[in-house]
């Protein structure tokens, strides 16, 4: 979780030492203090994205306030001349937990307030089912981790220690055009095309692979920073999304594979967990939730799913063998608009349209 009294003195202490102010929460906490607080949000406090939030201080009995501006995560959001309720929209911030800030002058001095709200999804996604339109075969050796469609053939990454590779795969026959396999010592995870080059991730190993997409010699490495691990990996055009396993998309730059931010996944239950192999469709994320028939449609810029998309029974029960796995892998024909999906082990890749549930 991102709540917390020590988290929030570690992350805030460098921003008040910059700012020149007195670090400072809310009044309630040093009972034998008079000192300026929070009178609303209430700590922890879950906000629907999208509702008004009330900022109000609370200010002892003859203490002037003359300045409060007010920040969310680091970023000035308003100010105000005095100590006047400050309304913060949140149509436009990312989900998850928000560390709201209030640096008020007064007296001569200067203080700063902090206290955590957690904003949560408003919105009820539609749900889609799922037809068929065209089967293909899929090679069952695959354990397969990330998927992308360019120039009629298959960028395909599979994973599992000792038999993870790297390939580029034949549409209508399944087969492998060009492979290379990773060291035993690497799980294979998530890769994307970026440019020239195919950006690979492995699992737990901390480290991203660079190839020369035509010829598959790897021309460089990567650490992970604050990303917990390597799962899925897509490119919007401008950067690189990373999915770690949790509720996080991470976004890499497209040269020095750097975590440049995040956004946290929600619906309106809650938190969206398990995030796997990931594809970047029309302005919109496509995510496979592990363990699940499930893909989630996110909202990129707020981390909000928009749709569910329910893809139970596509590969039917006869034709689930012993070494079959979970569903893993979303394709992308953006020239013919061509929708792929596969799993973990699946023998076929399926091209399918979606359909509005009742």
């Amino acid at each position: 979780m991102h709540f917390g009294q020590l988290r929030i003195k570690k992350n805030l202490l460098a921003f008040c030492v910059a700012m020149g102010v007195t670090f400072t929460f809310a009044c309630k906490q040093d009972k034998g203090a008079a000192s300026i607080g929070f009178k609303s949000p209430e700590q922890g406090k879950a906000v629907g994205q999208g509702e008004d939030v009330k900022i109000e201080l609370d200010v002892p009995a003859g203490t002037q306030v003359t300045a409060a501006t007010y920040l969310v995560d680091g970023k000035v959001v308003g100010s105000k001349s005095n100590a006047e309720a400050f309304t913060l929209h949140t149509k436009e911030l990312p989900l998850g937990y928000r560390l709201v800030s209030a640096v008020v002058e007064h007296s001569g001095s200067k203080d700063t307030l902090t206290v955590n709200m957690e904003l949560k999804s408003a919105l009820k996604p539609t749900e889609f089912g799922y037809k068929v339109v065209n089967t293909f075969p899929h090679d069952t050796t695959s354990y397969t981790q990330g998927l992308e469609f360019h120039e009629g053939k298959f960028l395909e990454s599979t994973g599992e220690y000792g038999f993870s590779t790297l390939r580029w795969v034949d549409l209508q026959s399944g087969k492998a055009l060009q492979k290379i396999s990773l060291d035993k010592k690497y799980f294979g995870e998530g890769s994307s095309l970026v440019g020239d080059k195919v950006i690979l991730l492995t699992w737990q190993e901390n480290t991203g692979f660079v190839y020369d997409a035509k010829t598959f010699k790897q021309t460089g490495t990567f650490l992970y920073q604050n990303s917990r691990e390597g799962w899925g990996l897509t490119f919007d055009g401008q950067r690189l999304l990373k999915s770690d396993g949790t509720n996080k998309i991470w976004f890499l730059n497209k040269e020095t594979y750097q975590e440049e931010g995040f956004i946290e996944v929600y619906d309106n239950k809650g938190q969206v967990d398990q995030l796997n192999e990931l594809e970047y469709i029309d302005g919109k994320l496509y995510a496979n939730i592990y363990q699940t028939d499930k893909i989630a449609i996110i909202n990129p810029l707020t981390g909000v799913v928009e749709s569910y998309i329910d893809l139970t029974g596509i590969l039917p029960a006869k034709d689930r063998f012993s070494n079959t796995d979970v569903l893993n892998g979303i394709a992308w024909d953006a020239k013919g608009k061509r929708l792929f999906v596969t799993g973990k082990k699946f023998d076929k890749l399926f091209q399918i349209s979606l359909v509005p549930k009742k």
